[in-house]
């Protein structure tokens, strides 16, 4: 079998069998197949594109290309959940302590941020002390004894998908539907979770900018999961607006607690309570979905959810008087508020460009090498539908260096479309595929 052999098939649209999928995407990581040959053969992809057997046996190769997480010692169903990415979306930090209170394990594998969408990880390490990296030992331990870990991805987690990832970043072949959905199931796959649930981002401040294509890697994604023996449920999710008021590290994480303490913005909470039912009713915590609603309210209503938060904290070495004392997460003291040109309605707004701003700030990197600074980011006084006068103060920047101040509140600024109408209200679920 020659590299050469199966690109030709590919570029001629003829299904390849998992043999060959196997030998490229394993030569590739081995360094048999020269990475000029591995971005013909993804290129050849991204037009002809894969069938859903094409697409399983990438995902499984990938998938088994390095370590694998065991997660059977955990009593129960284990449910993992994944975002495709967005701004100001620090959900994992607000579900993960409910879903956890309600009595179901949570063991979690994040990644970090690139480009204009955030990573978990990131925000996390914005609490002072919090380790990320735990052993497997001591992250099976704390799911078992706490119900709860958050960490970072092993580094031989579906090595090929990263290698392979790195490639198509530089050689214009990311958005290609099998190409997406099998570097992210790979991951969720080798993470070792019975269940899982997807949050598809649609819209402005999203990977996929329209419905269809939303819908399309939805169904993919799902599709691999059951193939796979994984009960695996999809929600389409609003991102033509940030999620919540707040875009930057510590920033977030300030608005998670306070939402977890029931003072946060309503469609943090909402998100949070309807891809947590589904983790529920697929774990088996709860018979139907409202019933797991009504749960996952409680326990914010209760004060259980901030307590496994606190307990989360503690575990993982970081200082859990945060909780108690927003102050300790080092939020940048230097603002610069940027004002409404005139008089009107905040008719819709450009998630992607208020995560530019805030990655012109230095809270989002480039470059997957790149350092970030934790306490700088945006704080959004306006969204969508929001009335203003001109001269009000739509958001505020936080910032330490003044490099880019003007350009990123340019940016936002840009962001905002203001008109004499008041917008239709937006659903924040598209839709569920499962």
């Amino acid at each position: 079998m020659r590299p050469y052999d199966v690109i030709l098939k590919k570029r001629n649209g003829i299904e390849l069998s998992k043999e060959e999928i196997e030998f490229m995407v394993m030569g590739f990581v081995n360094g048999e197949v020269p990475d000029y040959q591995m971005a013909a053969f993804l290129m050849a992809v991204y037009f002809r594109h894969m069938s859903e057997t094409e697409r399983y046996n990438l995902t499984e190769i990938m998938a088994r290309s390095g370590d694998t997480i065991d997660l059977s010692p955990i009593p129960g169903v284990k449910v993992d959940k994944h975002s495709t990415g967005g701004v100001g979306d620090k959900t994992t930090l607000v579900l993960a302590p409910m879903v956890s209170a309600c009595g179901l394990p949570v063991a979690k594998m994040s990644g970090r941020g690139l480009g204009h969408t955030g990573g978990t990880i990131d925000k996390l390490e914005a609490i002072p002390g919090f380790r990320t990296a735990l052993s497997e030992e001591e992250f099976m331990k704390n799911v078992k004894e706490h119900g709860i870990a958050v960490v970072g991805q092993t580094a031989n987690l579906a090595p090929a998908d990263k290698k392979i990832y790195a490639l198509r970043d530089v050689t214009a072949t990311i958005d290609e539907i099998s190409l997406i959905a099998s570097s992210i199931m790979s991951k969720k796959l080798a993470a070792g979770a019975d269940g899982i649930v997807l949050d598809v981002k649609v819209g402005s401040g999203a990977f996929m900018k329209d419905i269809a294509s939303a819908t399309d890697l939805a169904r993919a994604m799902v599709d691999i999961g059951k193939r796979h023996g994984r009960e695996t449920v999809a929600l389409l999710t609003n991102m033509d607006r940030p999620l919540g008021r707040t875009v930057g590290n510590a920033l977030e994480v300030k608005e998670a607690i306070e939402t977890l303490k029931g003072n946060g913005p309503e469609d943090l909470e909402e998100l949070c309570v309807e891809l947590g039912a589904q983790m529920l009713k697929i774990g088996k915590i709860a018979e139907t979905l409202d019933d797991a609603r009504k749960m996952l309210k409680d326990s914010i209503k209760s004060g259980k959810a901030v307590e496994k938060f606190r307990e989360l904290v503690e575990i993982q070495g970081g200082n859990s008087n945060v909780v108690d004392d927003l102050s300790l997460l080092g939020i940048s003291s230097k603002t610069y508020e940027v004002k409404s040109p005139g008089d009107g309605y905040v008719y819709s707004m450009n998630a992607e460009r208020v995560g530019i701003a805030s990655m012109l700030l230095g809270a989002g990197r480039t470059k997957k090498e790149d350092k970030i600074d934790l306490s700088v980011g945006v704080e959004l006084l306006k969204k969508t539908g929001d009335e203003v006068k001109k001269g009000e103060t739509l958001c505020v920047l936080y910032y330490n260096d003044e490099k880019n101040l003007l350009s990123s509140a340019d940016t936002i600024l840009n962001a905002y479309e203001i008109k004499n109408t008041k917008p239709k209200e937006e659903k924040l679920v598209h839709g569920v595929v499962q």
